[in-house]
């Protein structure tokens, strides 16, 4: 059985990446818009409702605003937006998280994929939280380093002006001084915390590839946790998971030579969760690609698993 994909917001950054990885796949026939119709609501109408899977690749108005022009029941929507993630009636796209968020993938006809700082952060937080290790009301703060990419077709033309003559873009600059980063309500409610993180992330002059990271202090734990058991609980919770590794826990071999760069999984839809510290502090640290598990990849394996494709269809490199 083929079955169609339409990708509404093709144009995009999300919506070429989810393009590059479907245009190979035998089982699926691609709908494609015509550029001049991309606003024509009767068009999208109609490619939107034609569809088995729906990716949207929109801003936020214009996700919803797709969502109510679908009216076929057997239309699956996944939307790379952040106007559903935190919506009871959607699914949160991140299946390695636990099995009900895999049934629920599974099953839903609405999937909101997970932000790229958020993927990161709850890769790393939920579990921990779930399992009582760090009490919901641990006074959590994270730091996060990305590529530019992440900023869409915007930041990106500023970026990679031939001519740009602001040198302090070759400095990576922290942004969202005002402490309400739009991830942030994804990250304080799929973790399963009382209160918000404190989000400092930063952005660098590099195209793509993440790291996300959250100090621990073993004091304020509930239990007094090392490094090495941190890592060990870890490892056991994430052993099931073709897409996440947990790195050998070895203070005396550290990657880079002690240089963790956020550009190793680039290109593909792996995200690598490094356990750094010792008996009194614990640094956590997940690395991957903004637009790969962070957006399109993330994309993709949502519509694997409700399709019921082998989840790493498309997605291997």
């Amino acid at each position: 059985m083929r079955y169609k994909i339409f990708v509404d917001g093709q144009e995009g950054t999300t919506g070429l990446k989810i393009n590059e990885r479907l245009e190979n796949l035998n089982n699926i026939e691609i709908l494609k818009i015509d550029p001049e119709k991309r606003k024509d609501s009767v068009e999208r109408s109609k490619l939107l409702n034609e569809a088995d899977i729906v990716f949207l690749c929109l801003p936020d108005a214009a996700a919803k605003e797709s969502v109510s022009l679908v009216s076929s029941r057997s239309t699956g929507i996944i939307d790379a937006s952040t106007a559903h993630r935190t919506d009871d009636g959607w699914a949160y796209g991140f299946p390695e998280l636990s099995a009900s968020h895999r049934e629920a993938v599974k099953t839903s006809k609405r999937v909101s994929v997970p932000g790229c700082h958020a993927t990161g952060f709850n890769l790393i937080m939920y579990p921990l939280v779930k399992e009582g290790i760090v009490p919901s009301d641990y006074p959590v703060t994270c730091h996060s380093i990305t590529g530019y990419s992440g900023g869409g077709k915007k930041l990106i033309a500023q970026y990679e002006s031939g001519n740009r003559s602001d040198g302090e873009l070759i400095s990576p600059r922290i942004y969202a001084l005002g402490l309400q980063h739009k991830h942030l309500p994804e990250m304080k409610k799929v973790s399963g915390l009382a209160f918000a993180p404190l989000f400092s992330p930063i952005i660098g002059d590099y195209y793509q590839g993440m790291s996300v990271a959250v100090p621990l202090t073993s004091r304020l734990l509930p239990k007094k946790y090392s490094a090495e058991e941190i890592h060990a609980f870890l490892s056991e919770y994430y052993k099931e998971q073709y897409f996440v590794s947990v790195p050998p826990f070895d203070p005396d071999n550290y990657p880079g030579n002690g240089y963790l760069s956020p550009i190793s999984c680039n290109g593909t839809n792996r995200i690598e969760l490094y356990v750094f510290g010792h008996d009194e502090q614990i640094l956590l640290v997940a690395r991957l690609d903004n637009l790969g598990k962070g957006a399109a990849g993330a994309a993709v394996q949502c519509m694997n698993i409700m399709l019921g494709f082998d989840e790493t269809t498309g997605l291997l490199k």
